[in-house]
């Protein structure tokens, strides 16, 4: 049924009892009719119920229909681009696609067309002539695959009451004016002071400024403590002067690039510092120092643009949520905001923009909406739309995600400025994310040293001819009688004399030193006590198996796993505690002791190996019980997640939250190792190098599954050789741990340093061996113990010993378990558990308790240009200083890290397993 058959003439009561039913539920009606209805106002009162009774129906349907059709698709027909390029359209847009004429329009009611509208409109052409200077002017409203009704509707009203316009009073207008100016100068000044340094401006972009002014002012006026802003480097100097405060003094002395900072960088010898245009910085808002004033932090970004999206809102998850108590941790989102600047090119075309948005909604990263703006310059380096992206708009990626878009004209200051406070109301009330698709153009080249006429010649025929926002919006302000031209150029004059006056009074360049960031703190890590009393692990342990009464197990099975971890502790003399175990304990000791945990990763609450159960199902109820959250003794939250099929936004993530809550214990766990690969720009920009490039001092813990077990070549290597490479002036620790208690004091002593000596942890995790008794542990080895970076073998004869084997991890368990070792007393077999900061003490010290020693060897499982050979073997042989040979065994140099067929990697691993302990490498040495 649709109504252009059905209703044939006046037949207004069947309208109002069908639409009644509609209203009552929806499904009632079919999909037509219920479309018809959804964008329909009802007649209100008697006469309007007359006026319907004398109008046709098709004509009706018509009107409605059209209304409905500049509601969807006005943005279409909208003057979006400054540079005035020809809007795409539509032909729906037109009434005649409706069977309409004007004529016909001006003599139907208004009410027809529905909305705030309809009430100021005598008829229904001046109605939806309203309608499409509201959805098809210099603001492009694009939200109909918005299927949330109360959002739809939220939506519609606000953008036609027009109730997020400022009103347009001088003072407004005119301040508009001086903070153009301000933007514009700034940017200008730069050019002319240093023509020959990149400075990626905001130039075309300029209304970015004030439209980021107006959503802070929203949230500082409802209480919002932090806010956070990611973005990459278009713009990043404007934005760090006019909304991060960042003095100009300061921005003018890096432009002039002091050489005696760059001594005393070097003489520090730990930070390289980076560019300008990557820096971040903590600020009030605005310029007050009130305590209440929300704090404004931009993190740094480095060159991969859209990388920093997820660290800006793992930063907002930590800064809202509560930890200070036991169980689950609380999140507040009236604390925090952040706001997600996108390039134009870079939204569409990199894949963590998406992984963040799939973030938003999931319950262990929401964080109460994020406002989007795409600083949209309709060009990437060289590139055209065109040939980025395979949509209309750049934004359109967002609609998958249900997120409202409203595109505006750079040049309109005014609808920018409304867009800004819509999209804050929707935010605060609805809790999502917005975007605002910012469409203005790039003034120069990709950067201003770049020539865009080289590609793009007509388009910059455009640009160089097209007057800037401040000159446009003098020129208004002018026309309009607020300003005259000499005050407009008062203004531009006074911006100028500001900045000259600063950088004429700041010292030569040989005198300026910036400020640098303190040297990382001396280590504490080899004196931090890590051993618990055995009275303190029972007690948690007796708390840990106090399940509740009517709680069911899925099985007998994983009942007897849970009930025999608290039993382990019950037998003193014999080694029952197992990785999981002692994970669990330390995790509580440390909860015990205040420190907050937060775990995340791919199947984390169970584990990937069915190994952790850190959440228990009821298997009649469906409920969860997390016992590290009713630990009784806790004094901090725990927080477990299982993270979406994401690396790169999920680390990224977990990184901001890092650096936003230091004093918490966070850790980002794989499902293999190998997964890491998909993150490897969060690792290599963030993890591995913010301390030296940022100052920041991440403390991150990467649990990485690493090892050769026959299941071909991925999900073998958590690529141990990566983390090794890029391991330099103890900016990391790399372990890889052999047993239950090695790893139980590896945690706690992460979490002891903190606040002492924070660095990012990456461990390499087991898989086979979670379950073999071999690296269960003792008791008295959580009582009485610590970590030990190097493991000596206690099983042989010291004097006997003339080959000493050295090995890291795993491997250890294939060489002591094999029939070569009772064969070879000669050979020791010694354990590298940390592999950096390399423990040169510890080795050397062991080296001298084997007096007849002849030989070291290096033996790993991995291929030789791979694992930690390339590493250890200078500093082996540094160490060694001549007095013995340093040979290697494992698999030849490869660029897989293993076999494919579980076949051969047996053949090959009981080789090398051999060659440890029987080759003669002086007679014939093992080919690469």
């Amino acid at each position: 049924m649709t109504f252009e058959l059905e209703f044939h003439g006046p037949n207004a009561g069947y309208i109002l009892e069908l639409y009644e039913r509609y209203r009552q539920s929806p499904d009632a009606v079919d999909a037509s009719t219920r479309a018809f209805f959804s964008n329909w106002t009802p007649p209100n009162g008697r006469h309007e119920v007359e006026a319907l009774q004398q109008i046709d129906m098709q004509k009706v349907v018509a009107v409605v229909n059209y209304a409905q059709a500049i509601r969807q698709f006005g943005h279409l027909e909208a003057q979006l681009d400054p540079l005035g390029s020809t809007s795409p359209g539509d032909p729906e847009l037109a009434p005649e696609a409706h069977g309409l004429t004007e004529a016909e329009l001006a003599q139907l009611p208004a009410f027809l067309v529905g909305g705030p509208i309809a009430e100021k409109a005598s008829n229904a052409l001046e109605a939806t002539t309203m309608l499409k200077e509201v959805y098809s002017s210099t603001i492009g409203y694009d939200y109909d695959h918005i299927r949330n009704p109360e959002e739809r509707y939220w939506l519609r009203e606000a953008a036609e009451s027009r109730r997020f316009r400022p009103v347009e009073d001088r003072q407004l207008l005119v301040a508009l004016l001086e903070r153009l100016t301000e933007v514009e100068v700034f940017e200008l000044f730069l050019q002319k002071a240093f023509p020959t340094k990149y400075r990626f401006s905001i130039e075309g972009l300029d209304m970015m400024v004030p439209l980021i002014d107006e959503v802070i002012a929203g949230g500082a006026e409802t209480g919002v403590h932090t806010i956070a802003i990611g973005m990459a480097h278009r713009g990043r100097l404007n934005v760090l002067a006019h909304i991060m405060n960042r003095p100009y003094e300061q921005i003018l002395s890096e432009f002039k690039d002091p050489a005696q900072a760059l001594e005393l960088q070097d003489a520090i010898g730990w930070t390289t510092g980076d560019v300008k245009y990557h820096a971040g910085v903590r600020a009030k808002a605005g310029k007050s120092t009130r305590d209440d004033a929300p704090v404004l932090t931009m993190p740094p970004n480095p060159s991969h643009l859209e990388v920093i999206n997820p660290v800006a809102v793992g930063m907002a998850r930590a800064a809202g949520s509560s930890v200070d108590q036991r169980g689950e941790p609380t999140f507040n989102p009236a604390l925090t905001m952040q706001i997600l600047i996108h390039g134009d090119a870079a939204f569409p075309g990199q894949g963590i923009v998406a992984e963040t948005f799939n973030l938003a909604r999931l319950p262990g990263y929401w964080t109460g909406g994020t406002i989007h703006i795409i600083s949209n310059n309709q060009i990437g380096f060289t590139t055209l739309p065109d040939e980025s992206r395979s949509t209309l708009y750049s934004s359109d990626m967002a609609k998958g995600y249900k997120v409202p878009v409203v595109h505006v004209n750079a040049d309109d200051p005014i609808a920018c400025l409304e867009v800004a406070r819509l999209a804050f109301a929707y935010q605060e009330k609805f809790e999502k994310d917005f975007l605002i698709d910012l469409i203005g153009y790039r003034r120069y080249g990709h950067n201003e040293l770049d020539e865009p006429n080289f590609t793009q010649p007509l388009l910059y025929q455009k640009v160089r001819s097209h007057p800037t926002v401040r000159k446009l919006w003098a020129d208004a302000l002018t026309a309009r009688g607020m300003i005259d031209a000499p005050e407009a150029d008062a203004l531009v004059t006074r911006c100028n004399e500001r900045l000259q006056h600063i950088l004429e009074a700041l010292p030569s360049v040989d005198q300026l030193v910036e400020p640098l960031p303190a040297p990382p703190p001396p280590g504490a890590a080899k004196t931090v006590k890590t051993a618990v009393s055995e009275e303190r692990l029972l007690t948690i342990n007796e708390a840990l198996a106090a399940l509740p009464s009517d709680f069911n197990f899925y099985s007998k099975r994983l009942e007897g796993t849970i009930r025999t971890r608290r039993e382990a502790l019950n037998k003193p003399d014999e080694a029952t505690i197992d990785w999981a175990t002692a994970e669990e304990l330390a995790f509580a000791t440390i909860l015990e002791e205040g420190i907050s945990i937060r775990l995340t990763g791919q199947d984390s609450e169970r584990g990937t190996f069915s190994h952790r159960h850190a959440v228990l199902h009821d298997a009649n109820t469906g409920e969860n019980y997390v016992p590290l959250q009713a630990l009784p003794m806790a004094k901090a939250a725990f927080d477990i997640r299982n993270s979406p099929l994401s690396e790169s936004a999920a680390l990224g993530f977990e990184y901001g939250y890092n650096v936003q809550a230091p004093e918490r214990l966070v850790l980002w766990e794989a499902q293999y190792g190998d997964f890491n690969n998909n993150a490897q720009v969060i690792i290599d920009e963030f993890i591995v190098s913010a301390r030296e490039k940022w100052g920041q001092t991440p403390s991150l813990v990467l649990l990485l599954p690493h090892g050769h077990e026959g299941a071909g070549p991925d999900h073998t290597s958590a690529r141990l050789e990566r983390f090794l490479q890029m391991s330099a002036k103890k900016n990391l620790r790399v372990v890889y741990p052999t047993t239950a208690a090695q790893y139980f004091h590896l945690l706690r002593r992460q979490a002891l340093l903190l606040n002492v000596d924070p660095l990012p942890l990456v461990v390499m995790t087991p898989k086979s061996l979670l379950r073999n008794p071999a690296v269960f542990s003792q008791v008295s080895h959580l009582t009485e113990g610590r970590w030990y970076p190097v493991i000596d073998d206690l099983d042989v004869e010291r004097e006997a010993v003339r080959r000493l084997v050295m090995v890291s991890g795993k491997f250890y368990y294939d060489l002591i378990s094999s029939d070569h070792r009772k064969a070879n007393p000669q050979v020791a077999i010694v354990r590298l558990e940390q592999l950096y900061p390399f423990p040169a003490d510890d080795v050397r010290s062991l080296l001298e308790l084997y007096p007849n020693l002849e030989e070291i060897v290096w033996a790993q499982e991995e291929p030789k240009n791979m694992g930690a050979w390339d590493f250890v073997s200078r500093r082996i042989e540094r160490i060694a200083g001549g007095r013995w040979p340093l040979n290697y065994v494992g698999r030849r140099r490869s660029s897989s890290p293993a076999e494919g067929s579980p076949t051969a990697h047996k053949i090959n691993q009981s080789m090398i397993v051999e060659y440890a302990f029987t080759w003669a490498f002086q007679k014939q040495p093992v080919s690469e």
